[in-house]
């Protein structure tokens, strides 16, 4: 997600350029760039919020291979 942050970043620091410039063409192009990076990164946000971690812990098998726990 990083890299993605950076690219976002990028454009959006291109597309003042190209508005400084007045390169329409360009101006439109990156604004479409701009477009699909945000979907991308608030994908990525969603993804990243719904998957966590879950520590299901250490399966104690001591018992069932006839091993004293109290050792």
């Amino acid at each position: 997600m990083p890299r993605s942050e950076e690219i976002h970043a990028n454009l959006l620091d291109g597309l003042q350029e190209a508005k400084e410039q007045g390169w329409l063409g360009e101006v439109a192009a990156i604004e479409t760039s701009l477009a699909a990076a945000e979907q991308k990164l608030t994908a990525m946000r969603d993804l990243a919020t719904r998957h966590t971690t879950v520590h299901l812990g250490m399966p104690d098998f001591r018992s069932s291979a006839g091993v004293d726990a109290e050792q």
